[in-house]
């Protein structure tokens, strides 16, 4: 089915409640695998991080990683869950190539953490409560590269490349209970949650979580029911989205084909599916299968993971405050708008101004400069902003020269064009440049006496009580002072030459 298939998505809502469930996938940031010694550091030579346990060799034992189950107790703390007093582990098998032991190390029905909920606040500053089913730790498959084809998919490759340095790497995958009653807003629900998990994990420090690099990934359920019913329908489910956007685009996509399909007399089939970043569509993959086509049993080579209460009060008093709940406190002290706070937020730029005032700067200058030159420079070299060649300290420090009145912002912006440069820090670049404000009266009283004897007619409507176009004689003097006179210095001193009252 293509895009243009499918029925409008005001159309499809007014028949149909979309019922979510969203499978995030996170990568835990250990050094060494969940079940062996293997390094999980990313970039190694293909197949060199392995060894005959992660691999499913004979006679080969796992043992569990302990800050992996630290870290998987964290999670369950952070989303409000129960956290098990025992728990174990168990196998899910599956033939696949990227899966070398053709079973995968999972938890089944006894998960480490379970029933708890996340509030996930959308743009108007509406929240909405996602329950969560379950958290429970697994191992990472490896990697298939598919070479031949046009698509990098499977279908139509010659051949495919197995890397298995990401198998056994610790995953998390958190999985919601059915998101119901969000209606119209069911896409944009999708997106605030993956986004809010996302700056959860973050923040505990258990993973970098970044989705471009598939340290987190989402599996997008969706089914729709007619108004009124109570009966969920048939799902599909769209494997692997790594973007916030395409998160909710799947969704959203997934509401507009269901409904062309039902509203044509058609059932759904159950089946996982492929999403395209280039239309937001989706393919078909393979049809789903149920839990028992896995055919689970608990892993007999590990013992049970049994915490301890003391152990969990422990990790529970080590939490830090929950992003949203910063956020709103941040958006409190800083006193921006709902909208703001939401526009420096999708610009990673809040941890950045939270460290540029920690190094001495006010926060509006703060904001300044990171949600207006820096974001226009990460804008247009297509960087992130936390990537660009300047820190929160060499932000402080130009704040403090233009409060101090050694630069205005126009210098300012050269100094920090500077930094980005690699020409050092921001005294280096100025002193380099020669980039201070002249503050000199003599000096500024010369270029000012210039400036009126060049444009005496200015001066004259100026004396005739036309003050307004003193700012004629203000951009002389700053054209030729190259802009590193004070503004409001030379216009006091324009008018006093003159004679002229301000008032």
């Amino acid at each position: 089915m293509t895009v243009t298939d499918l029925v409008p998505y005001e159309d499809a809502l007014a028949t149909y409640d979309p019922v979510m469930g969203l499978e995030v996938h996170v990568e835990l940031g250990t050094k060494t695998k969940m079940f062996c010694g293997c390094s999980t550091e990313l970039g190694a030579e293909p197949n060199s991080q392995t060894c005959p346990t992660c691999l499913g060799l004979p006679g080969s034992l796992p043992v569990v990683n302990a800050i992996g189950v630290e870290s998987a107790i964290k999670i369950g703390l952070a989303l409000n869950c129960d956290i098990a007093e025992w728990c174990r582990f168990a196998r899910k098998n599956y033939f696949y190539p990227d899966m070398p032991k053709n079973f995968q190390t999972s938890q089944y029905d006894e998960p480490i953490a379970f029933n708890g909920y996340l509030d996930v606040q959308l743009e108007d500053g509406e929240v909405f409560r996602v329950e969560i089913e379950r958290a429970h730790m697994e191992e990472d498959t490896g990697k298939s590269t598919h070479v031949g084809g046009a698509t990098g998919r499977i279908h139509g490759a010659s051949h495919s490349l197995l890397d298995y340095n990401r198998a056994g790497i610790p995953l998390i995958e958190i999985v919601t209970k059915p998101i119901v009653g969000a209606g119209e807003r069911a896409p944009e629900v999708a997106r605030a949650y993956v986004a809010e998990l996302r700056e959860l994990i973050r923040a505990l420090g258990v993973s970098e979580a970044r989705m471009e690099m598939g340290q987190m990934r989402c599996d997008v359920n969706l089914s729709l029911m007619p108004k009124g019913a109570e009966k969920f329908g048939t799902r599909s489910e769209t494997k692997n989205v790594n973007s916030l956007r395409s998160v909710e685009r799947a969704a959203r996509f997934e509401v507009q084909r269901h409904a062309a399909v039902l509203s044509s007399g058609g059932s759904i089939i159950q089946e996982t599916r492929h999403f395209h970043e280039e239309d937001g569509s989706t393919t078909s993959g393979r049809v789903k299968e149920e839990a028992e086509d896995y055919r689970y049993f608990p892993e007999p080579d590990l013992v049970p993971v049994a915490p301890s209460r003391e152990w969990v009060e422990e990790l529970r008093a080590t939490l830090p405050e929950l992003p949203r709940l910063r956020r709103n406190r941040l958006r409190e002290e800083w006193g921006v708008s709902e909208h703001d706070m939401q526009s420096i937020l999708n610009a990673g730029a809040v941890d950045l101004i939270v460290a540029t005032t920690e190094a001495g700067a006010d926060a509006a200058s703060a904001r300044k400069w990171w949600m207006g030159e820096l974001a226009r420079n990460a804008n247009e070299s297509g960087t992130d902003l936390a990537a660009l060649a300047i820190t929160p300290e060499q932000v402080a420090r130009v704040t403090a020269l233009v409060a101090s009145g050694d630069l205005n912002d126009k210098l300012a912006r050269q100094v920090i064009e500077g930094v980005l440069a690699g020409e050092g820090t921001p005294d280096e670049v100025v002193d380099k440049r020669g980039l201070k404000v002249v503050s000199d009266d003599g000096a500024l009283t010369s270029a000012v006496q210039d400036a009126i004897a060049q444009n005496a007619a200015i001066a004259d409507k100026i004396r005739g009580g036309k003050v307004a176009a003193v700012g004629a004689l203000v951009g002389a003097v700053m054209k030729a002072t190259r802009g590193q006179a004070d503004a409001a210095r030379v216009k006091e001193l324009i008018l006093r030459e003159l004679g002229v009252s301000e008032d």
